[in-house]
């Protein structure tokens, strides 16, 4: 009883070490978003009266509502285009059986090995390509951001396992019913996997929202900036408002926070692959 009692004990601090651990980081966010840059830099714990300014500095210095709406496009329209064509992808390899299916699904599983840092400067050097051609896609507009995030093997190979639990007698009803391979997709297989495509959507959104390395590449005037690309301008200063930056970093996780939150009872369920 007393080894027991002791365990548990045991379980409830390494659980609190582990949640504070997780908390502090965005405690410490919230807490120098209300302290001017010089609390900040002394490590000030408590919060301050300082947020309405550094808010009212953010909004002076940079254009944050293009930033915030630039964000958004591209993070609705990839994440939206992405499930689309990885879930159709993931169907499409489960259900339709083929000689070669797993030759290639397993070659695309094999492309999530390789880092984006190698296919970087080909890819910048395609859309440079395309400018010349058609600017509508090129360097510097939103498309050529879109573009490179629509089709992912990690999202293919989720919905593909997904849809291993997929009902199939759903399928073979349907077509008896009359239904074209399309209207199954649309009519009986999204609905049924709402979770997955909710588990999904957070993961995808997330990633675009918080891109970093391919918007800078590719977006060159400030126009077109991102949030992420805002708030690491904020602190390439010689001297950076480190209250201001930190008021950005608020903002800039509202969104994703949100997004979380909405689906989080769904999350759970797709991760694991239920589907209802």
């Amino acid at each position: 009883m007393a080894k027991a009692k002791a365990k548990r004990i045991f379980t409830y601090v390494f659980l609190s070490i582990v949640a504070f651990v997780s908390i502090f980081p965005f405690f410490w966010m919230l807490v120098s978003s209300t302290n001017a840059s010089v609390d900040v830099t002394k490590g000030r714990l408590l919060p301050g009266s300082a947020f309405l300014d550094n808010f009212n500095k953010l909004i002076d210095s940079t254009n944050l509502v293009q930033a915030l709406g630039n964000s958004a496009i591209i993070s609705v329209v990839s994440t939206v285009l992405a499930l689309l064509i990885g879930s159709m992808a993931g169907y499409g390899f489960e259900v339709y059986r083929t000689k070669s299916r797993d030759v290639v699904f397993n070659i695309l599983l094999l492309s999530m090995m390789i880092p984006f840092a190698a296919i970087m400067v080909p890819l910048y050097r395609m859309f440079a390509t395309i400018s010349s051609v058609t600017p509508v896609i090129g360097i510097n507009t939103m498309a050529s951001v879109i573009l490179p995030t629509i089709t992912t093997a990690f999202l293919i190979f989720f919905f593909r396992q997904n849809t291993k639990m997929f009902p199939k007698d759903l399928l073979e009803a349907g077509r008896i019913d009359g239904l074209s391979e399309l209207g199954i997709f649309l009519k009986i297989y999204m609905p049924t996997m709402r979770t997955t495509y909710a588990a999904a959507a957070i993961i995808t959104f997330m990633s675009s929202w918080n891109n970093y390395l391919w918007p800078l590449i590719v977006l060159q005037t400030p126009d077109q900036q991102t949030i992420p690309l805002l708030i690491s301008n904020l602190g390439s200063g010689y001297a950076p408002d480190y209250g201001v930056i930190m008021t950005a970093i608020v903002i800039a996780t509202l969104p994703t926070a949100i997004v979380f939150f909405i689906m989080q009872k769904h999350f759970v369920a797709g991760m694991v692959g239920s589907v209802k």
